[in-house]
């Protein structure tokens, strides 16, 4: 089985590229599910149509020029959940679905999926550097509720936090600035002490591996970018782990978003 998060920065400029990549995927090993993140749809303007044509059950959650996440599958999610329940937010940022079993699952029950888009935090001190913070100790409590009920789940998304220095191009410039506060980095770490594990580290991995490269200064010819878009598996999902990677060719494209796809493989097998 393999999963995927984009962060896709405006799906109406970026359907093609979406339903291109899905495709190529498709020539060797399907995608079975993809979240999305920046949407920056509404759900009446979702391209349910589109992407029903490609085969894809949708699950979306949307508001208009910010914001907005997407759960795609081919088959169809079960118990859908949008944002974090008990926390008040006006913005679009959370969706969960459940999926069917995978081959030798057993009785272990579905795949629970969720889908995050992390607040980005705009700098240290700011409101919205706050938010940020209480937004985090949110999903965290929720999460601990998710987890006892379905064992297996797996926390995909953009995390606007890069979880250590070597995810960082330039540790030293980077430090204490957004993304990289130790403030963000302790509340992902709440999440791993759940019992969450970065997939990603997991597996022996090429240096300097970034997700995400700004738009300015020929940041992506200079590979000069951050790994912040992470899969974080369950205790009970790991030993099905079979390999998390960061497809870096949708950044070349023309208009690409500043993400790339990260990819994450399961399976039952030796």
């Amino acid at each position: 089985m393999k999963l995927a998060t984009w962060n896709v920065n405006s799906l109406a400029v970026r359907l093609p590229q979406l339903l291109e990549w899905l495709a190529v995927q498709a020539e060797t090993a399907p995608v079975d599910a993809i979240v999305l993140q920046e949407t920056k749809l509404t759900d009446d303007k979702f391209p349910q149509a589109e992407l029903a044509a490609a085969g894809w059950q949708v699950q979306c959650f949307g508001q208009k020029t910010y914001n907005g996440v997407a759960l795609l599958s081919r088959t169809p999610a079960e118990a859908v959940l949008r944002n974090i329940p008990g926390f008040a937010d006006e913005q679009a940022r959370v969706i969960a679905g459940t999926l069917p079993c995978g081959p030798g699952a057993g009785t272990a029950g579905g795949l629970r999926v969720i889908g995050a888009y992390v607040p980005n935090g705009q700098a240290p001190g700011s409101d919205k550097f706050d938010y940020k913070m209480r937004w985090l100790r949110a999903l965290r409590d929720w999460l601990r509720e998710e987890l006892a009920a379905h064992p297996r789940l797996v926390l995909m998304g953009d995390f606007n936090i890069a979880p250590e220095d070597r995810d960082v191009h330039d540790p030293v410039a980077w430090k204490d600035q957004i993304h990289c506060t130790p403030e963000e980095r302790g509340r992902l770490h709440e999440l791993l002490a759940l019992g969450l594990v970065d997939a990603f580290r997991l597996f022996e991995q090429p240096p300097r591996s970034w997700s995400w490269w700004d738009y300015r200064n020929l940041a992506f010819r200079k590979n000069q970018g951050l790994r912040i878009d992470l899969a974080l598996v369950s205790a009970a999902l790991q030993p099905e782990v079979r390999g998390c990677t960061i497809d870096k060719t949708p950044r070349r494209n023309e208009r690409p978003s500043d993400h790339a796809p990260v990819l994450l493989t399961l399976g039952t097998g030796g």
